[in-house]
């Protein structure tokens, strides 16, 4: 019998509308289980797992207390969930670069180890083998090369293709450089590097790959649909091809209004996407019926705290979702370390009680 989540996931999702929340919120695990997340992180997760099992979320195998943010050192590169972050920064570049011809004449594939260069994927990529035994550990031996039929196991890959140069080169530094016709040669590199990835992908025993790129901001594209169509769109058809010929289907994950390439990325072949708030749902329940789709819920209002405004968002929610079998309720732009305990509660309590189709 097929999995209520890989159900979902192709457009068939049961009755019961389910969550794929993005959880980073210590103080709220607290108030929900009321068991000290620091002090007791493994109590705390199995009882939120028998409160709320449908955050899915993971229990750590010890309760070894956890330090408190105020006993950790602040890199001052900002929070996530339990701890600080030291990643992500325009200033990673400079210890590596000299300057912007130095990045220009940067080699990927020369480079092609990347552990430590906190580009969120690291490791060795020299070689399609090296990549998939990295990944193929993190499954079971007995699975050989299939997944379970019917589930919803899964692999993700953060750097899709627009990550790969913003995270080496730092934010700035790629915008700077996107349109030098040296560029089309990086991007041509780090293109074979993900030929690999998605090449090893399509070998391992898994269901899904979850494919992540920001490729806009809340208001919209970073770079215009012309560069796009150039650099991007045609490596998502050709590297989702791949898994797509192995029995594999793609979810894209991207951060803001993805309105302007939504229908550029289902046409390269995925089985849908997850964004953010900013992002018209409505739209692509429409256009795309039973495609999969979440991340409509927005942390702003959970931050506000209103009650009626949090009802009136989980109805809107729960409206899209019954003009689609394969929407979640999901906080699209997460739900961080600094959104009120209450808020949430409320807003997982309205879910189980209206998020039915």
């Amino acid at each position: 019998m097929a999995d209520e989540f890989y159900l979902t996931y192709m457009g068939q999702g049961p009755k019961r509308i389910l969550h794929w929340e993005h959880w980073s919120c210590p103080d709220a695990e607290t108030y929900l289980a009321g068991i000290d997340y620091y002090d007791h992180p493994r109590q705390c997760r199995l009882k939120l797992q028998e409160l709320y099992p449908q955050l899915r979320l993971g229990v750590p195998e010890t309760d070894k207390p956890i330090p408190r943010l105020d006993a950790q050192q602040d890199p001052g590169k900002g929070r996530w969930g339990d701890s600080y972050r030291d990643h992500w920064q325009q200033e990673v570049a400079s210890h590596r670069f000299a300057s912007m011809d130095d990045m220009l004449k940067f080699s990927p594939l020369a480079q092609a180890d990347f552990t430590g260069w906190r580009t969120v994927e690291e490791g060795d990529f020299s070689s399609e083998e090296a990549i998939y035994q990295r990944y193929r550990k993190n499954f079971p031996a007995e699975w050989g090369d299939k997944a379970p039929e019917g589930s919803a196991v899964c692999v993700g890959f953060y750097n899709t293709m627009f990550m790969w140069p913003m995270l080496t080169f730092g934010y700035e530094n790629f915008l700077s450089m996107c349109l030098e016709p040296e560029f089309e040669r990086i991007m041509e590199e780090f293109g074979e590097i993900n030929r690999r990835v998605f090449r090893a992908f399509a070998r391992l025993p898994v269901n899904f790959a979850i494919c992540h790129d920001d490729i806009v901001l809340s208001n919209g594209p970073v770079c215009s649909p012309a560069w796009m169509r150039k650099f991007i769109f045609p490596r998502y058809q050709e590297y989702w091809d791949i898994l797509r010929k192995a029995g594999k289907e793609v979810i894209f994950m991207v951060d803001g209004c993805v309105d302007a390439f939504a229908d550029d990325v289902m046409a390269c072949g995925a089985r849908g996407i997850i964004s953010e708030p900013f992002t018209d749902y409505k739209r692509l329940a429409r256009r795309y019926p039973d495609c999969f789709i979440a991340g409509e819920g927005d942390n702003r209002v959970l931050m506000r705290n209103k009650p009626a405004e949090i009802r009136a968002m989980v109805e809107r929610m729960v409206e899209t979702g019954r003009m689609s079998r394969g929407y979640m309720m999901c906080i699209g732009n997460h739900i961080p370390f600094n959104v009120p305990p209450d808020a949430i509660k409320r807003y997982l309590d309205l879910s189980a009680e209206l998020a039915t189709r």
